[in-house]
């Protein structure tokens, strides 16, 4: 056999024993798996499905802070919230928009998904709340770890902003 033959020869045993090893490995791999028919219910995948804490409703939660209890006539005061929307303007439109989620989520229909105490709260103590509350640190992980700062209102402006919020 002449060196060509030789290596071809060579060649050839190269590629069987390369594709054998491959082989082997898939029926490694697949060996002991049972088929989607032969799992039991506990054995099989869990869809898990997860709603934005910008969209869960928590309406007994106060959340942490010195708000402790609001009471919302059923009136809106208009001279109030447009404070409370100039304040807005002033202090939170950096990072909300009324109506659209932004660099924080929008506060329209805020009070169909969170008590008054806890919206108040998260805008008066808002670095606690980021620490302790559950929905304030899903908040925070949902807004790209984004926190809320601390503008310094009083308990008054921020009732002003939350009659602003009854008004979207």
């Amino acid at each position: 056999m002449n060196k060509f033959g030789k290596i071809i020869v060579l060649l050839n045993i190269l590629v069987l024993l390369s594709c054998g090893g491959k082989q082997e490995k898939k029926e490694q791999i697949t060996i002991g798996k049972k088929s989607a028919t032969e799992q039991s219910e506990s054995e099989k995948p869990k869809v898990v499905t997860t709603t934005p804490a910008s969209t869960k409703i928590d309406l007994e939660s106060k959340g942490i802070g010195p708000v402790t209890s609001v009471e919302l006539p059923a009136e809106i005061d208009q001279t109030m919230a447009l404070k409370g929307q100039d304040i807005f303007k002033k202090m939170c439109m950096a990072c909300h928009k009324p109506t659209q989620k932004f660099i924080g989520p929008a506060p329209a229909g805020i009070l169909n998904r969170r008590s008054p105490e806890w919206v108040m709260n998260m805008i008066l103590n808002p670095t606690e709340m980021v620490e302790k509350d559950p929905l304030a640190k899903e908040l925070l992980m949902e807004f790209n770890g984004s926190p809320m700062a601390n503008q310094g209102l009083t308990q008054e402006d921020a009732r002003a902003v939350l009659e602003y919020f009854r008004t979207l």
